[in-house]
């Protein structure tokens, strides 16, 4: 009998009937075997995903509906029911992978679609496997596919869903993810409730203060602490974008389509932007790859080149923070330094923090923090 979480996701891929060989071009991991042999493609707090042959089966994070009491089991099932038949709808063809059946087969019906629940009680749910982002190939990055999906995914009027649905789009859980971040960190380094795993060095603990200085800047709504302003609502969102939530289906070279539906629900589109938008401003992100990706996403919306940072700039912040959070806590676990990329994020913290604080003296604007790096910086 299955005992592992793998072991339980691997049981219900074959359950499924997926073939024994992964089709040409499909995710490869580095030591994964051949024929039928299952590969863990991730194993994370946010979800646990094994690949058999062509089928991916996913475990679900405890509250992966939104709730995350034992009593709203049923809540999470639910909701996380409307957006796997989100991402089958027909309107959503082509930007959602659409999941598979229970018996491993595309479905017929968004109607057809429900998780299943794991005998320790988590959601799982099967997709076909498509090809990666490689990371190994920054300048390949379909920055432009991304822009364009996300345009086509926020263009899709939720009122068009509701007849294949089994309940109302929930929120978009973006800001929710930014919060969890938080408590992951705090939680680590023992400024929350839970004891730390081992004393936080000096480097860490201030880049912790600096992370939650920023935290505190940001509006009510982006901490998931109050309901987002009308006009940042009502949007089909993806929810937690960026690029390893994209696949070429069918392998090896079929179209890009979005994947991972955890978060996705209505609220503000800028969400969807603020990550690459916070990678551009941290000197993370190349100035090329950002404007292909904005110019993508503005032809694809049929809008007309504009400014986009008085939108962007409460979630960009809110990412940056949610990015350096997770890598203090990262750091702090594995007793490392953190990396160049981690050290940009918590450098990009600390500047908002600080025009936050000249902000109230109404010396600068908190736009400033996040409008992008120079263009040395971003070339």
């Amino acid at each position: 009998m299955p005992t592992t979480l793998t072991d339980r996701l691997c049981a219900l891929a074959r359950e499924a009937g997926a073939p024994a060989v992964a089709p040409p071009g499909a995710v490869q991991v580095p030591g994964g075997r051949t024929g039928g042999d299952p590969v863990v493609l991730a194993d994370r707090p946010d979800g646990t995903v094994v690949g058999l042959g062509a089928v991916v089966a996913k475990a679900h994070p405890p509250g992966s509906g939104g709730h995350a009491e034992a009593a709203e089991e049923e809540a999470d099932a639910g909701e996380l029911t409307v957006r796997l038949r989100t991402a089958a709808h027909p309107r959503l063809s082509g930007v959602l992978l659409p999941p598979l059946g229970p018996d491993g087969t595309p479905a017929t019906s968004p109607r057809n679609l429900y998780p299943r629940r794991l005998a320790d009680g988590r959601l799982a749910t099967l997709w076909p496997r498509g090809t990666a982002v490689s990371p190994d190939a920054p300048e390949a990055a379909p920055w432009q596919a991304a822009g364009a999906l996300l345009a086509r995914l926020h263009a899709v009027p939720p009122d068009a869903l509701t007849g294949e649905l089994s309940g109302p789009l929930p929120p978009m859980r973006g800001p929710a993810k930014a919060a969890r971040a938080m408590q992951r960190m705090r939680a680590a380094l023992g400024t929350g409730s839970v004891p730390p795993r081992a004393p936080a060095g000096p480097a860490l603990a201030e880049a912790a203060r600096t992370v939650e200085r920023a935290w505190t800047s940001l509006p009510a709504w982006c901490r998931a602490e109050a309901p987002p302003p009308p006009s940042r609502t009502g949007i089909l969102c993806h929810g937690d974008f960026h690029l390893g939530q994209l696949v070429g289906h069918p392998p090896p070279e079929g179209p890009w389509q979005l994947i991972d539906v955890d978060d996705l629900g209505l609220g503000d589109p800028a969400w969807d932007l603020a990550r690459p938008a916070a990678w551009y401003a941290a000197g993370l992100l190349h100035a090329a790859d950002w404007n292909s990706f904005l110019s993508a996403y503005q032809h694809a919306a049929g809008l007309p080149p504009y400014d986009p940072w008085p939108r962007l700039d409460a979630p960009a912040r809110a990412l940056t923070t949610q990015t350096a959070a997770l890598a203090v806590a990262k750091a702090h676990v594995a007793q490392r330094p953190l990396d160049e990329a981690e050290m940009a994020c918590v450098e990009a913290c600390a500047r908002i923090a600080g025009v936050e604080r000249d902000s109230t003296s109404g010396t600068t604007s908190t736009t400033s923090a996040v409008s992008g790096p120079s263009e040395e910086a971003g070339a």
